[in-house]
């Protein structure tokens, strides 16, 4: 299965959001096994499943058990990228969102909204392909924040909700997250939604222009089809990880369990700017950081786990990637209680 991979953008949105509330984000960035440059990768997306253990480090740093909400009311707009501008050359509001649901892999590979009108509201189901990130009370109390400031961004600030459902359940504090979104909240629904008056559908864009809709249009097609072709990249991941045991992990024997020639995986590799030889050392890399983070399992072991063939050509590459051997990094890692390499 295709690994799910959110838009760099929103962690940047949330890593400015930390500094605001002056959080410690090196102390949560070293738990994960990243630096703070990170957030600044170009063209960077995140695994999805990493949304937990983000949450759970922000928090544990934070010691604040609501802080997906106290940050969601700091998070900076959502600006300067494609779906935006969707929303700005529309000549509704309404039209922007239509269009913006064909795009909204851009947001996350994981995003499925929906949209409907009932009554005098128009609703927006939230869902994810993750139950667990779909109940995560910090990443859903956050988003909708986001959301709402992004839809007021792009609506001279008319935009406002009438009511928000929750599939997460909430033990206290069920007053404050509806003072702080400005409405009626039910926790323990059968999906995230967020309801909001049908006639801000009509909201005319003061910069709707035909010929830049056009053009926006093109462009986040043409971004859609970067994705796709980028998906070769974790088909080749999850082979990878298979193959590692038998130690016959090499760019023929994954082309044979695709089903397509070397030549043409090659070729694929290269139009997803990727090469077969770095999305391994990647691959394994990232597999090594995990387990010497976050277990104790020896380091002849992990030799073995990460397919190399000795415990020298390990060593060498581990200081070739991080600067450190190994057991510097275990010691440097699991001193800052490591919760995983999730990044």
């Amino acid at each position: 299965m295709q690994e799910l991979r959110d838009a760099g953008v929103m962690l940047r949105l949330i890593y400015e959001a930390m500094k605001k509330k002056g959080i410690d984000t090196d102390a949560i960035f070293s738990r994960l096994g990243v630096d703070e440059n990170y957030v600044y990768t170009e063209q960077l997306r995140t695994p999805h499943s990493a949304q937990m253990y983000f949450w759970q480090a922000v928090e544990d740093v934070s010691g604040d058990p609501d802080v997906g909400l106290h940050l969601g009311q700091v998070l900076p707009a959502y600006k300067g990228q494609v779906l935006e501008y969707l929303f700005l050359s529309s000549p509704t509001f309404g039209e922007g969102l239509r269009r913006a649901q064909n795009y909204q892999r851009l947001l996350s590979d994981a995003a499925n909204t929906d949209f409907f009108i009932e009554g005098d509201d128009a609703c927006m189901v939230l869902d994810a392909a993750s139950d667990d990130v779909r109940r995560l009370r910090h990443f859903n109390e956050c988003f909708v924040l986001g959301l709402i400031t992004f839809f007021r961004s792009i609506t001279d600030g008319s935009f406002y909700p009438s009511r928000i459902e929750f599939e997460h359940e909430r033990a206290e504090g069920q007053d404050h997250v509806s003072e702080v979104l400005g409405c009626d909240v039910t926790f323990g629904a059968e999906e995230n939604r967020l309801y909001f008056p049908a006639k801000l559908l009509s909201h005319a864009s003061p910069h709707a222009e035909p010929e830049l809709l056009d053009l926006h249009e093109r462009f986040a097609s043409e971004q859609v089809a970067r994705l796709e072709k980028k998906d070769i990249v974790g088909q080749v991941e999850r082979i990878v990880a298979e193959l590692l045991d038998s130690g016959e992990v090499t760019l023929d024997a994954v082309a044979e369990r695709l089903g397509i020639k070397p030549r043409t995986l090659r070729t694929r590799l290269t139009e997803a700017e990727a090469s077969f030889n770095q999305v391994l050392a990647d691959f394994r890399y990232r597999l090594a950081r995990q387990l010497l983070a976050t277990t104790d399992e020896s380091i002849d072991e992990i030799v073995y786990l990460t397919g190399f063939s000795e415990p020298s050509t390990f060593y060498r590459a581990f200081k070739r990637w991080s600067g450190m051997t190994p057991i510097e990094y275990r010691k440097t890692a699991q001193g800052k209680d490591a919760m995983v390499d999730a990044m």
